[in-house]
């Protein structure tokens, strides 16, 4: 019995560890390069590849129909509204300065302002959250909720205002309520894990993340925690803030890992889950980032470090995938997508498929305009009066019609030192001085 275990045996390998026609071994000495594992094909996909830089000319017949033109009479969300994605703003077009304030702080403002009830809202870098009223011509509300203890360390404050409340979350681990109207502080809650992301509100519920990626529903009239939902944390602190977005009863979130989640607002659960990282693991030579997350209709538009998607909001199937990124959000309108590409190519594309309708080279457009060959540095990407603007970080602003041709530029009476918002018309921004400037 075992002679005969031991011929099967022998008679097994000599069939098949040596055999030199099934393909398992090419010879005695290497094995087959066939490599047919999931890792070989992640290899090809993150492969990096060159940088979409393309003149694609716009069809003739081809005709842009765009939303109507919107007087916005508040700006309330850093990103603007719970979806990220700016409207077709009206502006009255005559570039004069309407209003110039006195300083409005002798530090650093935050880059974003926040506009409700005729009134400006921003922080600095010492912590100190103003309200600045146009009509009165003078700030009602400077509150810094920050001890002496504080008092050195840099405060990143995410904030939303909502019916007189400007609700914060900062990199200490704060979240905090304060009511400018009648200065005084609502609630305060430590969470001792820095937050990360900028904040929404939605069904009486305030939505923010901290830097372990877990997103938290707070509720919005005393900062308890309602839910929490944990998503991959990163070794590896990078520069990437969160992001949410919100479509109806649909949380969109992208992390630092590089992740985007679909939440259900309702029952705080996950619908599904993408990662858009290209990589196996995130190291200080690999870091993610992108920009914020933008959706509308039935689409998500992210730009990451990497890519450009096009993604189904109900599935999280990807649609398409663009070899181009940009620091500044897109803008969809109608059935469009308009992109500002870091390497300067101004770019539409199709909201179903993402096809690209056209894509132009704006690097060689302004400097001819401005007779200089300096670099071009945006600040934001806005569509206005259907057309595309983009505000320079000196003082210029560039028009381009909304078939991509350029056709004019003008300049600001003084250098932004925010990015712009632009109400009921105008344009408003803080300059250089910190001095508040409205150009109508």
């Amino acid at each position: 019995m075992k002679l005969y275990c031991v011929l099967v045996i022998l008679f097994f390998f000599t069939s098949c560890s040596f055999d030199n026609k099934t393909g398992i071994w090419k010879d005695n000495n290497s094995i087959s390069t066939e490599d047919k594992s999931p890792l070989k094909d992640f290899k090809k996909i993150s492969t990096s590849k060159e940088i979409f830089n393309s003149t694609i000319n716009l069809e003739k017949k081809f005709k842009f129909k765009l939303s109507n033109v919107k007087s916005n009479l508040r700006w309330n969300d850093l990103f603007y509204r719970n979806s990220n994605n700016f409207d077709n703003f009206k502006y009255n077009n005559n570039n004069q300065i309407f209003f110039r304030s006195k300083r409005l702080t002798g530090h650093n403002p935050n880059e974003r302002l926040l506009f409700e009830n005729n009134k400006i809202i921003f922080f600095d870098q010492k912590g100190n959250l103003i309200t600045y009223s146009i009509d009165e011509k003078k700030i009602i509300s400077k509150f810094n909720f920050y001890k002496k203890k504080y008092k050195n360390i840099k405060k990143n404050l995410n904030l939303i205002v909502s019916k007189n409340i400007i609700y914060v979350s900062d990199n200490l681990g704060y979240l905090y309520a304060f009511n400018y109207k009648i200065n005084s502080l609502i609630w305060a809650k430590n969470h001792k894990i820095p937050f990360k992301s900028n904040l929404k509100i939605t069904n009486n519920m305030i939505i923010a993340a901290n830097h372990k990626n877990n997103v938290f529903f707070f509720n919005k009239n005393n900062g308890e925690i309602i839910k929490s939902i944990p998503t991959e944390e990163t070794i590896v602190t990078n520069q990437f803030v969160n992001n949410f977005s919100i479509k109806d009863n649909s949380l969109y979130f992208l992390n630092s890992f590089g992740s985007l989640y679909s939440i259900d607002i309702n029952l705080k659960r996950v619908n599904w889950f993408k990662n858009l990282n290209q990589s196996l693991e995130l190291t200080t030579t690999n870091l993610f980032s992108g920009n914020q997350i933008v959706n509308y209709k039935n689409r998500i538009v992210v730009s990451t470090n990497k890519l450009s998607y096009l993604i189904d909001s109900s599935t999280g199937k990807i649609i398409s995938s663009q070899n181009f990124q940009t620091n500044l959000r897109p803008i969809i309108n109608g059935e469009y997508i308009f992109f500002l590409t870091n390497n300067n190519f101004l770019i539409a594309s199709n909201l179903e498929n993402g096809n690209i309708l056209y894509s132009y080279d704006i690097k060689e457009n302004i400097p001819k305009f401005l007779k200089t060959k300096k670099k071009l540095d945006f600040n934001e990407f806005f569509l206005v009066n259907n057309k595309l603007t983009i505000f320079l970080n000196n003082t210029y602003v560039a028009t381009f019609n909304v078939n991509g041709k350029i056709e004019e530029i003008n300049k600001l009476t003084s250098k932004m030192k925010t990015k712009p918002i632009i109400i009921n018309g105008s344009i408003f921004y803080l300059d250089k001085s910190n001095k508040l400037n409205i150009i109508d």
